[in-house]
């Protein structure tokens, strides 16, 4: 079964022993209890395979049977999930909780700020039901914990900090405290989801290559006078990409006073010193949006609280060392143009859980942690991972090109994109993490 054990007298924690009685032959401990995280669990869940997920912070107290109503109706965080991130949410018997407050993407239309260039993307045209869909961070977060919570091959600890990890021929074992005592945790694998300033690649010492962008992405929710009809809007500028993109209201339903469909999530990038005022001038906030999306959306008629998250690319030197999986953001941090960064982590936790089920069903005995396997893991990734990346930096670098001749070359290619054909299939599938 887990073994939790405290370091200095090795005295078993009950409560872990009474949460599940599994082999450690069948067990992965993943340390970072974020969406990445809790994704992996229920995917290596629908596996059957056991995990404990170690989480550095305290989850909040909810339960089903809470208010499922948003509090807020101008307070949201919000993800992009690609249409292959839904199918893989569908598969695992999940998506049908999460889609209550998710909003689809029937169309993307994409020019420069000042430029000539238009290009748009289109359900119907591409043959798909839909690009992909918006939800609330809050309830995305809400429902994989409850799935966790509800989950017997799951075991959550939080309010805890990593503070070593050792491996040996057989297993890897975590050094943890919580409530003022250390305790230590073997399984034959261990996967580290803990962001981007992973403690678990600091201890495993693990390089980086990092990247500054200078900019400050600003994110929330916005309301208009023009309905989304479920169309995304990206803007390019100098600064960065910036981005409305379609939300549900209110309650799902519009039972709550609001119009249906006039709510959006809102990705502005601006410069590093420059997002105090876009974060505390509410009408300064507005007029610059009014100026740089014209009337493609409408009136911005109101603003929610908003958040600042500095950029930068962080990429793992390796995601496999030893029986330790680095993934998530530990391993790629990206800029956010385009929301690929989620998207392609959560292909990697597919991947890697249903390596680990396939190999487990023809060998009763496998080595979760066996590093042929999970270095065949790794190359494997490779292909999706670089084009991504790739994608990313091409895009952040040639728009943030000021010089009018490259200017030009930009719309010239938007132009291109929106009327050659067999480029917006091809486009249209990446973009919805359907080619990996």
């Amino acid at each position: 079964m887990i073994t939790t054990a405290n370091t200095d007298n090795h005295t078993q924690d009950s409560s872990s022993q009474n949460h599940h009685d599994q082999q450690d032959t069948n067990h992965v401990i993943i340390i970072g209890g974020g969406q990445v995280g809790l994704s992996l669990a229920l995917l290596l869940a629908h596996q059957g395979i056991y995990s404990t997920i170690i989480e550095q912070f305290a989850y909040p107290a909810i339960s089903p049977d809470d208010d499922k109503h948003r509090a807020v109706y101008l307070d949201s965080r919000n993800t992009a999930l690609s249409r292959r991130t839904v199918q893989i949410y569908t598969e695992i018997g999940l998506w049908e909780s999460m889609q209550s407050h998710a909003c689809r993407i029937d169309g993307v239309e994409i020019s420069e700020v000042g430029g000539f260039g238009r290009a748009k993307l289109d359900k119907m045209a591409e043959g798909v039901e839909s690009f992909g869909q918006v939800i609330e961070n809050a309830w995305m977060g809400r429902q994989l914990l409850l799935a966790v919570q509800a989950s017997d091959f799951v075991c959550l600890i939080d309010d805890a900090s990593v503070v070593d990890i050792q491996q040996n021929d057989t297993s890897a074992s975590v050094v943890f405290h919580k409530n003022g005592k250390t305790h230590c945790l073997w399984a034959p694998l261990v996967v580290a989801c803990d962001g981007k300033d992973s403690i678990s690649r600091q201890i495993l010492k693990v390089g980086i290559d990092t990247h500054d962008y200078g900019q400050v992405g600003i994110v929330g929710v916005v309301e208009t006078d023009k309905p989304h009809q479920h169309i995304g809007i990206e803007k390019f500028s100098a600064v960065g990409p910036l981005a409305v993109l379609p939300l549900t209201d209110g309650r799902g339903d519009g039972v709550d006073g609001t119009t249906q469909g006039y709510r959006r999530s809102v990705v502005f990038i601006c410069k590093v010193g420059e997002q105090k005022r876009y974060l505390e001038d509410d009408e300064y906030f507005k007029a610059t949006l009014q100026t740089v999306f014209g009337s493609d959306a409408g009136k911005f008629m109101a603003v929610g609280r908003r958040g600042a998250y500095p950029l930068s690319k962080v990429l793992a030197h390796r995601q496999v060392v030893g029986r330790c999986v680095i993934m998530g953001n530990a391993a790629h941090t990206l800029h956010p143009v385009a929301g690929q960064g989620f998207n392609l982590c959560l292909r990697d936790a597919y991947a890697l859980a249903n390596m680990l089920g396939a190999n487990r069903r023809q060998n009763i005995d496998y080595d979760l942690g066996n590093f042929a396997n999970l270095r065949a893991y790794e190359q494997a990734r490779q292909k999706d991972q670089k084009r991504v990346i790739r994608f990313c930096d091409t895009v952040v670098d040639s728009f943030s090109n000021a010089n009018p001749m490259m200017k030009f070359a930009r719309n010239v290619g938007l132009v291109i994109f929106d009327k050659v054909p067999g480029i917006k299939p091809l486009v249209a599938s990446y973009a919805m993490g359907l080619k990996s």
